[in-house]
């Protein structure tokens, strides 16, 4: 699959899962998945402060957007990034029933998207391991990011022990996501982690479900 594929591929996806996703993600939590704690960890790892900016990629219909609010105040400014239309439009209904005047939502691709300069934080949460060349969204994000700024993923990966022989039974039920085999054969957290090593300060990788198959890794800028 091309890199143009790959994309239309995932934005076709979620165009039809951006009407009913918000109300589905509750249904993780009958399995102990607790997303909304996962979020605010996730963001915890920026450490941001008020008056920052922060660049969400995937922003998808806007889940991060009030843990952000929270963590920039008002006087902050976020940029939510997103591919596909139909998602963004129900992140823009959120920004708009808040009267959110410090949000930005942008519709574009995360490979060709043009950071603005000096940010503060960048985050993706459930994201980035879908997207094509994700090593490069992570460089062009770093080049962005002010002295001190930091990068922070959460996302979902195939650990190295039995759960990896279960991958066959289970894809069934992630290809609704946008998780294909040769998504998984690509190994995208792999290529997060080491883009991470090579290029951040002070890295950390934190698993935050059970087997790991769920983890948080950040990074900061010189």
């Amino acid at each position: 699959m091309t890199v143009r594929e790959q994309t239309d591929f995932i934005v076709n996806i979620y165009r039809k899962r951006a009407p009913g996703y918000d109300f589905r993600s509750y249904f993780y939590y009958l399995i102990g998945y607790r997303l909304q704690a996962y979020r605010m960890k996730a963001v915890k790892e920026l450490q941001l402060k008020a008056g920052d900016t922060v660049v969400e990629i995937g922003c998808g219909t806007g889940l991060n957007l009030s843990i952000l609010q929270n963590a920039v105040g008002s006087q902050g400014k976020i940029v939510g990034v997103d591919a596909t239309d139909a998602m963004l439009n129900r992140a823009k209904n959120k920004v708009k029933k808040n009267d959110w005047q410090n949000v930005e939502l942008v519709l574009d691709d995360a490979v060709e998207y043009q950071f603005p300069k000096a940010v503060n934080g960048i985050i993706s949460t459930f994201a980035l391991a879908l997207m094509p060349n994700p090593e490069r969204i992570i460089i062009n994000g770093i080049n962005s990011l002010a002295q001190g700024g930091r990068w922070v993923v959460m996302d979902l990966r195939i650990p190295s022990n039995w759960i990896s022989n279960l991958v066959p039974l289970f894809l069934p039920i992630l290809k609704p996501f946008g998780v294909t085999k040769e998504l998984i054969d690509q190994r995208p957290w792999e290529i997060i982690w080491n883009t991470f090593q090579r290029n951040l300060h002070n890295v950390s990788l934190k698993e935050i479900y059970s087997f790991g198959i769920t983890y948080i890794a950040s990074g900061g800028a010189n």
